[in-house]
């Protein structure tokens, strides 16, 4: 690991040639494939079973396999060559929903094939994914970090807001089999774009003898748990995404039981959470580059805080809607600074290991939250999740706080 001194102190803007161009480019098209699948499932699901707990599957398919497998996913991405491993789990994604289009143009798709695709997609993200983020570092310049995150972070979040799941209603009209061919089709063409990253060679430490994947899953928990800093953010992490859990699962409850927006106002609110988010994105580098890596985090949770207490005690559309813009934007800064920690504090061909100890203890805690969000807002009040949501976040912020004082970077 570096010291402290080597670490950059400034950060600066990515190049879009050299790689980084093709790469930010392969995961928007990706994402905008992911939300079409997204927002098309469920509705298929609704047409083929009457059973509420197989539609709500279809969602638990999308965390499982993260529970399951994200640990060997991040140790089999440190294990080979990332652009090719992304590449391949393209392809392999891009064949899985071009056979799932064509069984559902056939009228052959059942719900037993939808929840086993759910399953099989994400079950290869996790590899996809503990790839991508171990490749970045070796792409764009360190400095450049929390900038090509943050861009990153807002392409995804800008086409599956506003193109995305908005185009889903127009291509079930044209047929219900095409939003799956259109998926699949982004899957082939990101993987194109990933095979055409320049290949570089791995990092000497990469090169070492091959050891059992259990033991390279317990290195990538043993370098989380012993690094204080990576330790500290993984667990304000866990805690606060327990607190989204049960904002998430809760909210359309909150929006148009709570607060009587109706539809069009819940739709109002998602698109401007979803700018803020995108503009979060966007402004993340230059944040941290000014107030400094640990006062970045500290702030963006602590405004996280007072976005969901207003949220969950004004009955106002406007103010809500305020609320959850500034809400998208500093959680979209927490989460791009949190990665760029991640990245330049992991070992040198460990950082797929090191991510995916961290996203799979972050991610356990949603389902967690879900629940939690469900009970409160049946026994308390629709609103009480955002208000459980808002003390989790202020005790993340707590617990960053040793792990901010030992020096984040």
């Amino acid at each position: 690991m570096r010291s402290e001194a080597t670490r950059p102190r400034h950060t600066a803007a990515p190049t879009w040639r050299g790689g980084f161009g093709r790469l930010w480019s392969a995961a928007v098209v990706s994402r905008f494939g992911d939300a079409l699948r997204g927002a098309a499932l469920p509705l298929l699901a609704v047409e083929l079973t009457d059973s509420a707990l197989l539609v709500a599957l279809v969602t638990a398919c999308g965390f499982l396999p993260w529970l399951l497998f994200g640990l060997i996913g991040g140790a089999i991405a440190d294990r080979v060559d990332q652009r090719r491993a992304m590449w391949v789990v393209d392809v392999l994604r891009g064949l899985l929903m071009a056979a799932f289009a064509l069984a559902v143009w056939l009228d052959r798709a059942g719900i037993g094939l939808l929840l086993a695709l759910a399953f099989a997609l994400t079950a290869l993200q996790t590899v996809f994914d503990n790839a991508a983020t171990a490749l970045l570092p070796a792409v764009v310049p360190a400095a450049a970090l929390g900038t090509a995150n943050g861009r990153l972070l807002a392409g995804q979040e800008a086409v599956h807001r506003f193109a995305g799941t908005p185009l889903v209603p127009v291509l079930v009209g044209a047929g219900a089999a095409v939003p799956y061919a259109v998926d699949a089709a982004s899957y082939l063409l990101a993987a194109v774009l990933v095979a055409g990253l320049p290949h570089r060679s791995r990092p000497a430490a990469a090169e070492r003898p091959r050891t059992p994947l259990r033991r390279d899953v317990a290195d990538g928990l043993r370098t989380l748990w012993s690094d204080p800093v990576l330790r500290g953010v993984c667990a304000a992490a866990v805690v606060a995404n327990t607190g989204f859990g049960a904002l998430v699962a809760t909210l359309v409850l909150h929006l148009t039981g709570w607060l009587g927006a109706g539809t069009t106002g819940y739709a109002l609110a998602l698109t401007a959470y979803g700018a803020g988010s995108v503009a979060g994105g966007m402004a993340a580098g230059r944040v941290a580059a000014a107030l400094g890596t640990p006062r970045t985090l500290v702030c963006a949770g602590l405004a996280q805080t007072a976005c969901l207490t207003a949220f969950g005690t004004v009955r106002s559309l406007p103010a809500a809607g305020a609320a959850l813009a500034v809400l998208g934007l500093a959680g979209m800064i927490w989460t791009a600074t949190e990665v760029t920690v991640l990245q330049r504090r992991s070992p040198a061909g460990a950082v797929g290991r090191v991510s995916a100890a961290f996203r799979t203890l972050s991610v356990s805690a949603v389902p967690l939250g879900a629940v939690l969000g469900g009970v409160l807002a049946g026994s308390l009040g629709r609103n009480t999740p955002a208000l459980a949501a808002a003390v989790l976040i202020a005790l993340g912020v707590l617990v960053l706080g040793p792990a901010a004082r030992t020096g984040i970077n």
